[in-house]
């Protein structure tokens, strides 16, 4: 079964970048933000210093701790939420540059690398120098490892609010004859449902949900123990075991920027906001 991907709002922001050359932005987030669904004609690069962020596309949702960066190809759209506390850098590179994938996915960020953003940034560097520069930092560029978590959504009404329910909520706990008795459909139905329209159980399906949710919530800076708390475990010792079964890491170890990336394919859309 392929990943589904999500469905773009009506409208994406183009915003192009108007400057020569590679060019870096810093951010430092004093309150939990969102870029909506925009695009450059441009390659991006986002990478941090502290914290995660969650970069949604077309193909997926990635949460990107600091350790790595996302690599954006030029007219892709996408959207970032970043929570408080949060510092990264947006870093635009010409599409003259050769590029270290042809996807949206993790890169690595060798310290070598971070310091020629820096000196290309601050520095009154002759032509000659610059463009050297820029071509030496595209080449340490490297893909990373990315762990993928396909999070695909069911089509029927039914089974999409029962969907749409445990996103909103997936801590509720509610058996699947509950569920049908709230959507109107009988637990025998909607267990199939969900496995011809997911390719998983309900139960393995709300496992992969709250995992989602409890990254997101990791990549916000949120404490383990509360994100297992809402997501769903009574205890941190299940919520420890769930996640790493997923992942093969432990949520204190992608809190602490592990130097995974997490992506995620589904197709719940996303929420257009004015960048």
């Amino acid at each position: 079964m392929s990943p589904a991907r999500q469905a773009l709002p009506a409208q994406v922001l183009d915003v192009p970048v108007r400057v020569d050359g590679i060019m870096t932005s810093s951010f430092v987030v004093r309150r939990d933000e969102e870029w909506g669904w925009h695009r450059h004609d441009r390659h991006e690069l986002l990478w941090g210093s502290r914290g995660s962020l969650v970069v949604e596309t077309p193909s997926g949702v990635h949460a990107v701790p600091w350790t790595v960066g996302l690599w954006i190809p030029a007219g892709l759209p996408h959207r970032v939420t970043a929570g408080s506390g949060t510092e990264f850098a947006c870093s635009y590179l010409p599409t003259s540059l050769p590029a270290p994938r042809s996807d949206a996915g993790a890169v690595a960020v060798p310290v070598v690398v971070r310091a020629l953003f820096e000196e290309l940034e601050t520095k009154p560097l002759d032509p000659e120098t610059r463009a050297l520069g820029e071509q030496l930092l595209v080449r340490l560029l490297e893909r990373a490892d990315l762990t993928r978590l396909d999070l695909p959504m069911p089509d029927d009404d039914r089974t999409r609010r029962v969907a749409d329910a445990v996103l909103a909520d997936p801590a509720d706990g509610r058996t699947l004859d509950e569920w049908g008795a709230f959507v109107g459909a009988s637990e025998r139905n909607l267990s199939r449902l969900f496995r011809q329209e997911t390719g998983f159980t309900f139960a393995d399906w709300r496992t992969k949900a709250r995992m989602r949710v409890a990254v997101e919530l990791l990549a916000a800076d949120q404490p383990v123990g509360i994100v297992g708390r809402r997501v769903g475990y009574r205890t941190a010792s299940a919520f420890v075991q769930a996640f790493r079964r997923e992942f093969g890491t432990t949520p204190g170890a992608f809190a602490g920027a592990s130097g995974q990336a997490v992506a995620f394919a589904a197709s719940d859309g996303g929420r257009a906001t004015s960048a």
